[in-house]
């Protein structure tokens, strides 16, 4: 229930009709989780803890530079140095008490996107590099989870919704992440500092209606916006047509992790071969390059292929580094509720070592 003051405070959005109190008490009730307070995290946080998000998780590392102040106008120079996520969520706190918010002072990484992600009903990139967008957008469909995204070059930006009721997600739009040479950053290029306000904002109302269920939601359709010459375009890409609801799927702890080496690997396969079925989740184009055996099913499509895998076989999961094998394994125990193992520290350091 909405106490007295909020009914006051939220009072122009309650009065539309599109929204309402029912909508309101979806915002009440919705948890979102913002990846990096920078540029877009600053407008996208202001605007939804405003609007009466009831959870908001703030993920960001980086600590406040004074090169931030000209666009990331939640902070000014007695923040300097100190973490973005904490600082953000004291004064977020302050504008609107009646939300609750989680900093997690941390870099987001494979091994704690899936805990972190987890407590959320909805994910919004607001990041800068595509390491960590790959990194966010593969989560979200392991999880099943719907994203916001934006992206920001000099004076143009780029929204959309994806992994929305089945629809296209990110990988479908960007099949993989340009070479390093051919990606700059904002230190290296520049960027207007308005422009993370324009398209941050945009960003914040896609989540509003998602979660209020009203609008037509940017699933399958690319917003491009330019601040220089005043244009706006929107792109449709994928194919949303007949989308079913997403299906969130928790990820617990309490189970313990199992884990073999490559030489006990090595000793099943040679031993019981009939009885294994080793499961590599990287990228299609990383097991192309190089493999040990086995299938291919990458991380972020284990979710729609887990019955692919034979019930009657012990399930080897594998990777470079056991990172996403790990990840593969605790997914897939909720995705079954079968047990399986995982390759410890994937096999690196094998080299050129011949298939299994």
């Amino acid at each position: 229930m909405l106490e007295k003051e909020e009914l006051k405070r939220y009072n122009r959005q309650i009065i539309l009709p599109e929204l309402g109190m029912e909508g309101q008490q979806k915002l009440k009730q919705a948890s979102v989780l913002i990846v990096g307070a920078g540029g877009l995290g600053c407008p996208i946080l202001q605007y939804l803890v405003a609007a009466g998000i009831g959870l908001i998780g703030i993920v960001d590392d980086d600590l406040v530079d004074i090169s931030n102040l000209h666009r990331q106008i939640l902070y000014n120079i007695n923040d300097i140095g100190l973490n973005k996520a904490d600082v953000a969520k004291e004064k977020l706190q302050l504008l609107n008490p009646h939300v609750r918010i989680i900093s997690h002072p941390e870099r987001l990484t494979e091994n704690n996107s899936f805990f972190i992600f987890s407590g959320y009903d909805l994910v919004i990139d607001g990041s800068d590099n595509f390491p960590t967008r790959y990194l966010v957008n593969d989560t979200c469909v392991a999880l099943n989870k719907p994203l916001v995204f934006g992206s920001i070059f000099k004076f143009e930006g780029q929204v959309s919704v994806f992994n929305y009721q089945n629809g296209p997600n990110y990988r479908d739009l960007f099949p993989e992440a340009p070479a390093a040479d051919e990606a700059p950053n904002c230190a290296d290029i520049g960027v207007i500092g308005v422009l993370p306000g324009i398209v941050g904002t945009f960003m914040a109302n896609e989540a509003i209606k998602i979660i209020c269920g009203i609008g037509d939601v940017l699933s399958g359709k690319l917003l491009t916006i330019n601040a220089l010459d005043v244009s706006v375009s929107l792109f449709n890409f994928g194919n949303v047509t007949n989308p079913s609801p997403a299906k969130i799927i928790p990820i617990h702890t309490r189970h313990s992790i199992q884990e073999i080496d490559f030489t006990e690997l090595e000793r099943w396969i040679s031993s019981v071969p009939e009885q294994i079925i080793l499961v590599d989740v990287r990228e299609f184009y990383e097991f192309e390059d190089f493999n040990i055996g086995g299938i291919n099913i990458p991380l972020y499509e284990l979710n729609d292929r887990a019955t692919e895998i034979p019930e009657d076989k012990k399930v080897i999961f594998c990777c470079s580094t056991g990172v996403r094998s790990k990840q593969a394994m605790t997914l897939f125990r909720q995705l079954t509720n079968r047990d399986s193992v995982h390759l410890k520290d994937g096999f690196k350091n094998y080299g050129n070592h011949a298939k299994l």
